[in-house]
C-alpha cells in the first residue's frame, strides 16, 4: 500500500512553539509565538517514501537479550523485512558482554602459529535476532579484532559519563597489522552469512566499513583508511558479487576527507584488487543537532543537524557519476549529545520534519538511521 503526501489547505493546528535559530551566530528567542499549519489530507501530491527506516546503536550485544529483543519487535512491526538496524562492534575482541559504549564478538582470534580462528556464534545471533523480528542488519564492518590490530593493547575501555571520550578510543580503532587477513576475516564472513541465511537474502543488506574514520574512531591516517575500506569491500565482493556496498558514514558531511574518500572510489586505484575504483552503492554520512542546556531544559539544536545534510548532499552531487546513488544518513541524531547537566534520559529519534523530506526530496536519501 503507497502512502501519499497531502498538501497543506483545510486543517489549522495552532501551537505555541520556542524559536529556534537557523544562523550560529544569531541569537535565540527565548519569546513564544502561534504557529498554524494548514494540511489537506484530500490532495494527493505524491508517495511518501519511508526514509524512517533505519535504526542503529553503540552496543550490539543487547540484541541478544530481553529488552534488546522487544525493541527489535517494535521496530520490526513498522515495516516488516523493510527495516534495518546498525550496531558498531560487530568484529570486535570479546566475550559478548555488553556494556556502556562496547560490545564484542569475538569473530577473530589467531593460534600461535598466527593462523586465523574463526567464531560465528556471538555474531550469528545477532543477526538471528533482528531477522526473526523482521529486521535486517545494516552490517558495519568493524571495529579491529585485537589479534589484526597494529596496537592492541590497551584493547578494552572501561569509559563512563564524566571520563574523557578519548579513552574510547582503544585497541580496535587501529588499522590491521596484515591486509590480507583483515579482508581474508571479511570475505569469510560475508560468505557464512550467504551459507547461514542464503544468497537473495543477504543480498537485501547494507555493508559498509567502519565508523567516523575521519575522527578519533580511526587511528591511522586517510589513505591507511582507503585501503581498509578497500579490503574489506573486496571481500565482500568476493563472496557475494552483488552485495550493496557503500560508505563511509563519516563524522558529519566530512568535509575534504569525504571528497578525497569519494574520488578515491570513483578514480582511484583500489588497494585490494589494483583496478580502478572502488564499489559504492550507496553514499553515508551523519548529521547531528547541537543542543544546549538553558535554564533547566535542553534547548534542541535542529539547525545544525540540517545544515550538515545540506552540505553533505552539496559534496555528493559535486560528483556526477553519483547523480543517481542513494544516500543514507548513517547517524540522524536532531539533539545528538545533550549536555551532562541535563539531568534526563533521552532517546534519539530519526527527524520526520517537513525540512528534512524537503532535503530529501532534493537528493536520494534512502534513510536517517536513529542512534539509540
Amino acid at each position: 500500500m503507497k502512502t501519499s503526501l497531502a498538501k497543506p489547505l483545510l486543517s489549522i493546528v495552532a501551537a505555541t512553539v520556542g524559536c529556534f535559530a537557523f544562523s550560529t551566530n544569531a541569537a535565540v528567542s527565548q519569546d513564544s509565538f502561534n504557529v498554524n499549519v494548514e494540511v489537506d489530507a484530500a490532495e494527493t501530491i505524491g508517495e511518501l517514501k519511508p526514509i524512517w527506516r533505519f535504526f542503529g546503536a553503540d552496543e550490539p550485544n543487547y540484541a541478544t537479550m530481553k529488552d534488546g529483543q522487544t525493541l527489535l519487535e517494535d521496530l520490526g512491526e513498522l515495516r516488516p523485512q523493510q527495516v534495518y538496524f546498525r550496531a558498531h562492534n560487530l568484529l570486535t575482541t570479546g566475550d559478548g558482554t555488553p556494556a556502556l559504549k562496547w560490545g564484542s564478538t569475538d569473530i577473530y582470534r589467531e593460534n600461535e602459529n598466527g593462523d586465523p580462528i574463526y567464531n560465528w556464534r556471538i555474531v550469528d545471533g545477532i543477526f538471528d535476532s533482528y531477522l526473526k523480528r523482521g529486521v535486517r542488519p545494516y552490517a558495519q564492518i568493524g571495529f579491529m579484532p585485537q589479534a589484526l590490530s597494529t596496537h592492541p593493547e590497551p584493547y578494552r575501555h572501561h569509559w563512563r559519563p564524566g571520563m574523557p571520550y578519548q579513552q574510547v578510543y582503544t585497541g580496535w580503532s587501529y588499522p590491521p597489522k596484515d591486509y590480507d587477513k583483515w579482508g581474508e576475516l571479511v570475505y569469510q564472513w560475508v560468505n557464512h552469512c550467504v551459507e547461514r541465511y542464503g544468497r537473495e537474502e543477504v543480498e537485501t543488506w547494507y555493508w559498509q566499513t567502519w565508523n567516523e574514520a575521519n575522527i578519533g574512531y580511526f587511528r591511522g591516517t586517510d589513505e591507511e583508511f582507503r585501503k581498509l575500506h578497500d579490503y574489506a569491500i573486496a571481500g565482500v565482493r568476493r563472496a557475494l558479487p552483488n552485495a550493496r556496498v557503500g560508505g563511509p558514514d563519516s563524522a558529519g558531511d566530512g568535509g575534504n576527507w569525504t571528497r578525497k574518500f569519494l574520488d578515491h572510489c570513483l578514480h582511484g586505484t583500489n588497494y585490494a584488487t589494483g583496478e580502478k575504483g572502488t564499489p559504492i552503492d550507496f553514499v553515508s554520512f551523519h548529521a547531528k543537532g547541537a543542543p544546549r542546556f538553558i535554564d533547566g531544559h535542553i534547548q534542541m539544536g535542529i539547525a545544525n543537524q540540517l545544515r550538515t545534510i545540506d552540505d553533505g548532499f552539496r559534496i555528493v552531487a559535486s560528483f556526477p557519476e553519483l547523480k543517481s546513488t542513494p544516500i543514507v544518513i548513517g547517524e540522524s541524531d536532531p539533539e545528538a549529545a545533550p549536555p551532562a547537566k541535563a539531568q534526563c534520559f533521552h532517546t534519539e529519534m530519526a527527524p520526520s520534519t517537513r525540512a528534512t523530506r524537503r532535503r530529501a526530496s532534493r537528493a536520494n536519501m534512502t534513510s536517517p538511521i536513529a542512534m539509540a
